[in-house]
C-alpha cells in the first residue's frame, strides 16, 4: 500500500538529526534554579503577581512535563515493537525505521528519567507526580493499535508545538531545559512521520466502521489521559502549597485547579488533537474522524 512517507528517507534523517542523552544532559550536571524552564504557553506569568511563587511554579510545572511526557514515552515505545514485528522480514526498510523508533523511544524514557531525577535533586520540595505509570500504558495498550496509534501521532506532533512555543523565549529559559524540548522535537519529527505511515498501514486493513471504533478508543485514551492531567493539577497544587510554606485559601485552591487544568488540556490534550497534521491523518482515515475527534475538543475547552 502506498503510505504518505518513505521508509528509506526517514532513515536518513533520522540519522542526522540524532543526538545522544550526554549531550543535553552529562551526568552529575545541575539545572540553574534561578531562570524559568517552561515558555510562556506552557506556563503563562498571569496566573500569580509574586515573581518568586511565579517561578516556582513554572519549575514545579516542569516537573510534571517531565513526568507526563515520560509516561506518554513509556507506552509509544513496546507499541512501536509490536508494529514492527509482524513485517519484520518482509520490509528490510520499514523494520529499520520502525527499530530506528524504537530505540530512540527507549532513549527518551531514559532522557525524561535522568532529567526528573537531576529536577529532584536540586529543588529542595518533593512534588507529586501521576502514576504508577505502569497501570496508565497498561490500559492504553488495551485499546485496538489503531486507537493507540493516533494517541502517538498526538503525543509527537504535540511535541512540535511545545518547541515552537519555546522557540521564541529559549535565551530566557533553563538552558538545559530549553535543549530537552529542542532535541526531542528534533527525534519526534522523524517519529511523526513514521507513525503517520503507521496509521495509515493499520486503518487500511479495517472497515471504514472498525475506523471510527478505533478513532472511539483514540479518544477514550485522551479521556483517560485527561482524568491523570486533573490528578496532576491536584498534586501539582500540593506541590506549590509546599514550595512557598502556605496554603491558599478555599477559593484560590479552586481557582488554582481550574487553571491547572485547563492549561493542561491545552498542553498536552488539544495541542495533538487540534494540530493540522493529526487532522489530515484523520482524514485519510475517514470523512467522519476529524469531526468527532473537533467535537471531542471542543468539550475540553
Amino acid at each position: 500500500m502506498q503510505v504518505p512517507y518513505s521508509y528509506g528517507e526517514l532513515i536518513s534523517s533520522a540519522e542526522k538529526a540524532r543526538w545522544q542523552i550526554d549531550d543535553l544532559l552529562p551526568r552529575g550536571a545541575t539545572f540553574d534554579f534561578r531562570r524559568p524552564f517552561l515558555p510562556e504557553p506552557l506556563s503563562p506569568s498571569d496566573v500569580l503577581a509574586d515573581p518568586c511563587e511565579l517561578l516556582l511554579l513554572n519549575q514545579i510545572r516542569a516537573h510534571a512535563y517531565l513526568g507526563i511526557i515520560g509516561l506518554i514515552e513509556e507506552f509509544i515505545l513496546p507499541f512501536v515493537l509490536d508494529h514492527a514485528r509482524p513485517a519484520a522480514l518482509a520490509d528490510e526498510e520499514r523494520t529499520r525505521a520502525l527499530i530506528g523508533f524504537a530505540g530512540e523511544e527507549a532513549k527518551h524514557v531514559q532522557l525524561f528519567r535522568r532529567y526528573r531525577a537531576t529536577f529532584v535533586g536540586g529543588f529542595g520540595v518533593p512534588c507529586g507526580l501521576i502514576g504508577p505509570a505502569e497501570t496508565l500504558v497498561r490500559r492504553i495498550l488495551a485499546e485496538p493499535p489503531l486507537g493507540v496509534a493516533l494517541m502517538v501521532l498526538h503525543a509527537e506532533w504535540m511535541t512540535q508545538r511545545h518547541w515552537l512555543d519555546c522557540a521564541e523565549q529559549a535565551e530566557t529559559l533553563e538552558p538545559r531545559f530549553a535543549a530537552l524540548l529542542r532535541h526531542h522535537w528534533a527525534e519526534e519529527a522523524q517519529h511523526a512521520r513514521l507513525d503517520s505511515n503507521m496509521v495509515a498501514e493499520l486503518g487500511a486493513t479495517l472497515s471504514g466502521a472498525e475506523v471510527l471504533d478505533c478513532v472511539d478508543a483514540y479518544l477514550r485514551i485522551v479521556l483517560l489521559l485527561d482524568g491523570a492531567l486533573r490528578r496532576q493539577a491536584e498534586l501539582d497544587l500540593d506541590s506549590f502549597e509546599r514550595a512557598v510554606r502556605r496554603r491558599l485559601t478555599p477559593a484560590g485552591r479552586e481557582q488554582f485547579l481550574e487553571r491547572q487544568l485547563a492549561l493542561n488540556r491545552q498542553v498536552y490534550l488539544l495541542s495533538g488533537m487540534t494540530h493540522p497534521r493529526v487532522l489530515a491523518s484523520l482524514e485519510a482515515l475517514h470523512p467522519y474522524a476529524r469531526g468527532r475527534v473537533e467535537a471531542a475538543a471542543a468539550t475540553l475547552v
